[in-house]
């Protein structure tokens, strides 16, 4: 399947599974008349799987070493496009921010193999509004050294990420338009 195909399949499984109807609070605490649902997708095996392939394509263009973001809505992603990277012959680290470290164990704001200082990441995040948790968790990744060199999201919801997160070579795969929204 080519990546036009792939995209296409895609935005088909989220304009299906993930738009919700109805008013409802954002992790930014605007109120939103819909909302997109981006777990429906990412829990889902064919999503989960298409959106890896897609994303695995893009990531691999930067040179990657990491795929990884804000716990919860990059945790399935960074998985997947990780084991899909393990068949490529360029294998790429997953991790996982916390949104606070823990209080006990290793007490690490980031879980999965280390990431070193140099390596080059890409941030994932399923839906962004703002891009708020998306540079909270970017600041956590470069305080390691690590560098972005891509950020990518299967929904931008279009209030504001794109200018949040410009520094950080912001792609997502679908914005509202796409959806039809």
């Amino acid at each position: 399947m080519d990546e036009q195909t792939l995209k296409q399949e895609l935005l088909k499984q989220i304009q299906e599974k993930a738009v919700v109807r109805g008013e409802r609070k954002l992790a930014s605490g605007k109120i939103s008349q819909y909302y997109i649902d981006g777990k429906q997708v990412t829990l889902d095996a064919q999503g989960l799987f298409l959106a890896a392939k897609v994303i695995l394509h893009m990531s691999q263009a930067t040179g990657a070493d990491a795929v990884g973001g804000p716990t919860l809505g990059a945790d399935p992603l960074a998985a997947a496009v990780s084991v899909l990277s393990s068949q490529s012959g360029k294998p790429l680290k997953a991790f996982i921010v916390r949104k606070e470290a823990k209080d006990h164990g290793m007490q690490k704001m980031i879980e999965g193999p280390a990431l070193a200082p140099g390596d080059k990441v890409v941030m994932l995040e399923d839906v962004i509004t703002t891009g708020g948790s998306v540079l909270k968790a970017i600041k956590e990744v470069e305080a390691l050294g690590a560098k972005v060199v891509k950020t990518i999201c299967l929904v931008d919801r279009n209030e504001g990420a794109a200018e949040t997160l410009a520094n950080y070579h912001y792609s997502p795969i679908f914005t509202l338009r796409d959806l039809g929204l």
